[in-house]
């Protein structure tokens, strides 16, 4: 999330992290693209109007590299030649303030299921289901009650198609970069996601590696 009014930002990103999505902020254009290059992002929510680097370049700058991105841009004007123009310089997606945060994270979410690939909204594995928009998770007749956390865990397990997942991918899509490299909140997660799954267990540790379904 690039935004350099602080408290905007912080409004945006605890609406984001309220629907289990991890967020990283930067307040300007240099910070953005730094940011970029550290950490590979489903989405970027981009303000147009930025100290720096303009929002514009880091747009032009972060689709010219090709790294998968998707782009929502924000601005504070939302006639038509400013979408056209905001489209034109490689965003994905463009959003007028003042908007209303369910859109926002329903454009996120729309925006981060084609990265890499196009993911359906409701994701399945045996008798696992994952309805992402609307926030349920189930095993068969079972409704489970989930953290964000869990909830966000087990989405990435969902749309991993099998691989393993390492912690520290889980840590980086379900956390965020303020998070402890060393915490014990991913082993934590996973033992009560477990838990809450039931049997038979569904989840396996690969020793070393990660996690994945079994």
């Amino acid at each position: 999330m690039v935004e350099d009014d602080n408290a905007l930002a912080d409004v945006i990103a605890r609406g984001l992290r309220q629907d289990a999505l991890a967020v990283d902020l930067a307040f300007d254009g240099m910070e953005a693209l730094h940011k970029a290059e550290l950490t590979a992002y489903d989405v970027v929510v981009l303000d147009r109007d930025l100290p720096v680097i303009h929002g514009d370049e880091v747009c032009e700058r972060l689709t010219s590299q090709g790294a998968g991105e998707r782009i929502l841009m924000l601005t504070a004007s939302g006639n038509l030649d400013d979408r056209v123009a905001g489209l034109a310089l490689g965003a994905d997606d463009y959003l007028a303030k003042p908007f209303a945060m369910k859109e926002l994270v329903a454009r996120v979410r729309a925006l981060a299921r084609r990265v890499p690939a196009v993911l359906p909204p409701v994701l399945q594995h045996a008798d696992i289901s994952l309805d992402v928009p609307r926030r349920r998770a189930g095993r068969g007749t079972r409704e489970l009650n989930l953290t964000r956390k869990e909830f966000g865990v087990l989405e990435v397990l969902l749309a991993s198609d099998d691989r393993v997942v390492s912690s520290e991918e889980l840590l980086e899509k379900v956390w965020d970069e303020n998070a402890d490299p060393f915490t014990n909140a991913v082993r934590i997660t996973v033992m009560t996601l477990r838990r809450k799954l039931g049997d038979p267990p569904v989840i396996e540790t690969v020793v070393g590696v990660g996690y994945r379904l079994a």
